[in-house]
């Protein structure tokens, strides 16, 4: 899961592309003012947004521009009163230190890769702790805080700290969750165990309509990568999984109080791929019709890493079987 996020192309599938922007059409003028160097653009855009979740959204959209410690400098210099030019350093660190460090795994990762890879982080987190420190209730710095935690590898505590520091201003901070169950997972520094405990633990706190469900399905996703060939879609073809799926569907974003906000098409996607893996084709065809063409790479990717590709094939299948 993000921040391990390639360049949106789609070689060979003409006329559907991943948008990092996922439709949105402020993430998109994020973008493209960060592609620009148009740093004044940026902060007008940014100033008027003080939802939490919608924030940490737009920061990662504009966060994940190429380029954009080439000139963030000279934002931060021309308005040093401001925190924002800063936590935008902070949070396209991260990113930049994932791009050092690839999405390969820790075995195939060269010892200089690490070395900047570490250097990018500690760049993120000393803009980061400035943000907080002026701004003690920034949650999207302290969002950032608990991503850049797995790649700084802090203790458990230390995360689950960061973390609490932002559900305390935000309970359900989709992003703050997801980044904290990526923690959870065995995969970093948790395990199965600890990963389903926080997923359902968030799902069930969790206002009806909360986004927050498809945490459940990242969990079983999650557990299927983790899994032998042969046991891992065993394991998803259980009547129980599949159970567990629609509950959380049916508690979220099938509820009746559900509101999509900005970045709304990966938590669908989510969904989507999940009934998808479990074989609830039905299930997995309302959620295309919501997602329409707004393929997001995550999840998909874990599957191809053209992304498009599964979402075709499993849009089609799904949409002949429900005639």
């Amino acid at each position: 899961m993000w921040p391990f996020r390639r360049k949106a192309t789609s070689p060979g599938v003409p006329g559907l592309l991943v948008d990092p922007a996922e439709g949105d059409p402020t993430a998109r003028a994020l973008r493209e003012a960060g592609a620009r160097r148009d740093w004044a653009a940026v902060r007008d855009l940014l100033t008027p947004v003080t939802d939490p979740d919608d924030h940490a959204f737009y920061v990662s959209a504009l966060a994940g521009v190429d380029g954009l410690q080439d000139w963030i400098g000279e934002w931060v210099d021309a308005e040093p009163r401001s925190s924002l030019p800063t936590l935008v350093r902070g949070a396209h660190a991260v990113y930049w230190a994932w791009e050092a460090r690839t999405a390969a795994r820790a075995s195939q990762v060269s010892q200089e890769q690490f070395k900047e890879f570490w250097r990018r982080l500690r760049l993120a987190e000393n803009c980061l702790d400035e943000v907080v420190d002026r701004d003690p209730d920034d949650t999207t710095a302290r969002t950032f805080l608990v991503t850049s935690a797995r790649g700084r590898q802090v203790e458990p505590d230390e995360a689950t700290r960061r973390f609490a520091e932002v559900v305390a201003r935000h309970p359900t901070h989709r992003i703050a969750h997801e980044q904290m169950l990526q923690f959870r997972c065995r995969k970093w520094f948790g395990s199965h165990e600890q990963m389903f405990e926080f997923a359902r633990e968030a799902v069930t706190k969790s206002p009806a309509g909360s986004a927050l469900g498809h945490l459940v399905v990242v969990a079983h996703l999650e557990q299927w990568l983790d899994l032998p060939e042969g046991e891992d879609d065993e394991y998803l073809d259980d009547d129980a999984v599949r159970a567990e799926l629609n509950a959380a569907a049916d508690h979220s974003v099938r509820h009746p109080d559900y509101r999509p906000r900005p970045g709304w098409a990966s938590v669908h996607n989510t969904f989507a791929m999940g009934f998808a893996k479990v074989g609830d084709l039905p299930s997995a065809a309302g959620q295309f019709e919501v997602i329409g063409d707004q393929v997001t790479e995550w999840p998909w990717q874990y599957i191809n890493r053209n992304p498009v590709i599964p979402f075709l094939a499993w849009r089609d299948e799904a949409m002949a079987a429900e005639g």
